[in-house]
This record gives C-alpha cells, structure tokens and sequence, in this order.
C-alpha cells in the first residue's frame, strides 16, 4: 500500500534536530552520542517499534536507525521522544550509500527486519541481502560483526541463505518458525506483531561476517 504523502512532515521533522542527524559523522558516531558504545545499526527503520523497544533493553547500545521514507521517519522519532531514549539516533538516507554514512569498521551489528523482497528475479540485486550488499556490510562491520536478519517471505529467506553462504558467512541460530521457537528475548517489529498474529511463519537467522571470532 502507498503512503499518502504528508506535506507538514518536512517542517515537524524541525522539531526532533536532537534524534534526527544530517549524514556526515562518518567515524564519529561515539561523538554524535556523547559515549563510547557498541553500534548497532537498523537497516529500515520503519515506525520505531523495534529499534525503541530495542534500545530499552540495552541501554549500554547506541542505535543508529536509518530510514528512507520521511513520513515513517517522523513516526519513529515521536516513539522514540516519547520514551526520551538518549541511545538512538535516526537518519533520512539510502541504504545504498552506507559508505557514505559510516566509516569501515565502525558498526558492530546490523538489523534487517522485513525488507522489500523484490520478488522479480531481475530486481534480486536491490535486495538487502544481495552479495553487493553483503560486501558492503563486511566493509563497514568491525571484526566478529554480525547481521540479524527477520522477514515473512520464504523465498527472500532462502534466497538470503544461499547468498550468506556464498559470502561464506557463517550462519547460527535460523529458525523456520521464530514464534514457535524458543527465542525468548525475541524483540518484534510492527509487522512481525501483525504478521504472526495471522499465524504467519517468521523467518530469522544470524550471519557472522568472521567466522573464526570466539564468543
């Protein structure tokens, strides 16, 4: 379903100059938060639900959400003034220029829930996790980094498998059927709530980028 634009959404933003952040910290996003802090950054931020839920749970984190799509922006910046969390910050870009944003390196985990699956075999190079985006990851993670990985379409996440496989990522805890696991600290996205509220099944796995790293 289209979003119905919304024309005040650009001067509302205005208000939020202490959670939204203008692209240009690159290497320095311990100085954009004032602390030291492991990074972890959300791929697709949507209306807020799991990076603000997230960022309770671990207040010792600095959470980056990035988000192409003003209006959705502007919904997770109110979640996350509305629970006055010091360790997010949000961004209006494009996950294709990730470069741009962070410097090698510097992030210590990625979250991707419930991306677009461009279901067409011509588009499959947009998706997330496409080998072009999983250089990319490699890139910008810090030794021993990982990607969480979430979505409700099978296809995506078998086509996702075989790409983290190509990478020669090493895959850990996949689950089929997330909600019939035994995942307890399992934190939900909107959609995942929806989603598994009509017995859908929820796909997830974690990707290392090192697989040699020790835990």
């Amino acid at each position: 379903m289209r979003l119905r634009k919304k024309p005040w959404i650009a001067e509302a933003l205005g208000q939020f100059d202490d959670i939204l952040v203008e692209p240009g910290f690159s290497g320095g996003w311990d100085g954009v938060f004032g602390r030291p802090a492991p990074l972890y950054v959300e791929l697709g931020t949507g209306r807020g639900k799991f990076i603000t839920d997230m960022a309770k749970l671990h207040p010792q984190v600095n959470f980056v959400g990035i988000e192409a799509v003003r209006d959705v922006l502007y919904c997770a910046a109110c979640k996350v003034r509305e629970q006055a969390l010091s360790n997010v910050r949000l961004v209006l870009f494009n996950v294709n220029e990730m470069r741009d944003l962070f410097a090698p390196g510097e992030i210590d985990r990625l979250y991707i829930n419930f991306c677009d699956p461009w279901p067409k075999n011509r588009h499959a190079k947009r998706r997330l996790t496409h080998g072009r985006f999983l250089e990319m990851y490699r890139d910008l993670l810090k030794p021993c980094g990982e990607l969480h990985f979430k979505t409700d379409n099978a296809a995506l996440f078998e086509f996702s498998l075989n790409q983290f496989a190509e990478a020669k990522l090493e895959l850990q805890n996949i689950a089929l059927d997330l909600h019939k696991s035994n995942c307890p600290d399992n934190v939900t996205t909107e959609y995942e709530a929806r989603f598994s509220a009509l017995g859908m099944k929820i796909f997830r796995c974690e990707a290392r980028f090192e697989p040699l790293c020790k835990t």
